[in-house]
C-alpha cells in the first residue's frame, strides 16, 4: 500500500507499482467502442501508461493533452489513458479536443487493472478511483519507469518519464 495526498488528507492505493524492470500485469480494459483492449494490442511498441482519476478534472485533462503533444513526434510510442470514466465521456474529451496520439481506457467494468497496478485509492472521497500514476513500458512490455504522484493536484513528472525513451 502506498499513501498519496489528495486535498490535505492521507488516501491509501490498493498496493504499489509493479516494479522496474518487471513485465507489465496483463490488463483488459474498455475502449471507447466498448470493445476489449490488452496489452497485447501494444505488442511490440513503447507505452506510456497515463493513469488518473477522472477525464473531466483540470489536472488529468492536462496531462492527457501534454502526453499527446509530448509523444507527437516520438516514433513506436503509444500513450494509454486509463481511468475508470465511462467510455463515453473518455471519447467525447478526444474527440472535442482533437487528440490523436492517445488512445482512452476505462477500467470502469471488472476494475482488476487498480488492483494489479496498485493504483486503486481504496478510501478517502475519492475511494474506487485510480491515483495519479505513470508507467512507461519498453518495446518488450517490461517497465523502465514508474512514478506514483504524491500529491493529486501535481501533474506527473513528464520530463522524467519522456527521458526514459530517449
Amino acid at each position: 500500500m502506498a499513501r498519496i495526498d489528495l486535498g490535505g488528507d492521507k488516501v491509501t492505493t490498493y498496493g504499489n507499482l509493479p516494479e522496474l524492470d518487471e513485465k507489465a500485469p496483463h490488463f483488459e480494459l474498455i475502449k471507447s467502442d466498448f470493445s476489449i483492449g490488452t496489452l497485447e494490442d501494444f505488442k511490440g511498441m513503447r507505452v506510456i501508461m497515463n493513469i488518473f482519476p477522472s477525464i473531466n478534472t483540470g489536472v488529468c485533462a492536462n496531462s492527457v493533452r501534454n502526453f499527446n503533444q509530448k509523444v507527437s513526434e516520438m516514433k513506436n510510442t503509444t500513450v494509454l489513458c486509463i481511468s475508470r470514466d465511462l467510455p463515453f465521456a473518455q471519447h467525447k474529451f478526444l474527440k472535442e479536443e482533437a487528440l490523436g496520439n492517445v488512445t482512452n481506457l476505462s477500467d470502469f467494468r471488472d476494475r482488476n487493472f487498480g488492483k494489479d497496478y496498485g493504483v486503486e485509492m481504496i478510501d478517502g472521497p475519492w475511494e474506487g478511483l485510480l491515483a495519479r500514476a505513470v508507467i512507461v513500458l519498453n518495446e518488450n512490455g517490461h517497465i523502465i519507469h514508474s512514478q506514483l504522484v504524491p500529491k493529486i493536484d501535481d501533474e506527473p513528472d513528464y520530463l522524467t518519464a519522456l527521458k526514459t525513451l530517449l
